[in-house]
């Protein structure tokens, strides 16, 4: 136990930080609180967000606000369906005053990349960003280049107009950290926001607050936070009952459920939930952490059948039967 109190220790120390971070970026994002957490969980768990919400939310603000706050390089990718992967990644560019080839890095080389609309693009620019999100690295001009570090994918989506759109491949959506849904504010804040706002003159500016090797130093700390062993199973039973929900009791979800959870996504789900105790100010991890960050991190993991589809079920809805049923240790 002495162990657990010392991690609790630097992790008071070393998330001091995200403490003003956080405060930095909601003096600019009013009403976003588990948006912005969930920013600061993939920060911390090296993983990338999907972000949906309908346009106006504030989504491209929060990202390069959290970009300003941390002191790193902030780019933004547009993408439409005739976007190349050149545009992406960079190409290759000839100089004829000299003759010679030199490589024109892509928006993808930062370390806040914000991928807007990302289901607009065509499947050769989602395999480029795949390679980068997963990899780390990206193929330009036939040699491989690494990206800067850290390097944080935040990819938004509207989930209400669809015209030309792709579906994004399982195996991408795969690699997102977290899914967050973005909500309309409360009346309150939406008045809190129209009065900072709605002027032409001056905007409330984000200031830099930090820097980023303070957010490695915060990776290693959140490394050594302890996961029971009953912890550990929960997690392992809940992904099993993605799978096999008959087990769980739940032999009515089989019908609906396409594919469960992968070892990945039970990765993921204890990288978040490390990182939840993290922000909580914590050496070890808890039942709570898990149920707080589970929704974000696994339904977009689980694949519902059409029947479901048929029938106005969505993963969501399962998923939520799922944490219910499953005991909580």
């Amino acid at each position: 136990m002495s162990d657990v109190a010392a991690v609790t220790a630097r992790v008071e120390e070393q998330g001091a930080f995200l403490r003003a971070v956080s405060a930095e970026v909601e003096r600019v994002i009013v009403g976003q609180r588990s948006l912005i957490d969930g920013m600061l969980i993939g920060l911390l768990a090296d993983g990338h967000v999907l972000i949906e919400g309908v346009p106006g939310l504030a989504k491209t603000l929060a990202v390069q606000s959290l970009a300003t706050a941390l002191g790193g390089r902030f780019r933004r990718i547009q993408f439409t369906p005739d976007l190349l992967p050149s545009d992406l990644v960079g190409t290759q560019v000839f100089d004829q005053k000299t003759g010679d080839w030199s490589v024109h890095e892509g928006p993808v080389f930062g370390n806040f990349v914000l991928a807007d609309e990302i289901n607009r693009a065509p499947a050769k620019v989602q395999s480029a960003l795949l390679e980068a999100m997963q990899e780390r690295q990206v193929t330009l001009a036939g040699e491989t280049r690494v990206l800067p570090a850290p390097f944080l994918v935040l990819a938004t989506q509207n989930p209400v107009e669809q015209e030309g759109t792709y579906p994004l491949p399982e195996a991408q959506v795969d690699r997102f950290l977290l899914k967050i849904v973005v909500d309309y504010p409360s009346k309150a804040d939406e008045k809190t926001i129209v009065e900072r706002m709605a002027r032409t003159g001056d905007k409330i500016m984000t200031r830099t607050v930090a820097e980023l090797e303070q957010v490695f130093a915060a990776r290693r700390v959140m490394d050594e936070i302890f996961v029971d062993d009953k912890v550990l199973t929960y997690i392992v039973e809940l992904a099993a009952a993605t799978r096999r929900p008959a087990d769980a009791g739940l032999a009515d979800l089989a019908p609906l459920i396409l594919y469960g959870v992968s070892p990945r996504g039970t990765i993921c789900l204890t990288q978040a939930a490390r990182a939840r105790a993290f922000l909580e100010g914590r050496g070890f991890v808890t039942p709570h952490d898990l149920k707080s960050v589970a929704m974000p991190v696994l339904q977009h993991r689980l694949i519902t059948t059409y029947e479901a589809e048929a029938e106005g079920i969505t993963s969501e809805q399962v998923l939520r039967r799922i944490l219910d049923a499953v005991p909580v240790p």
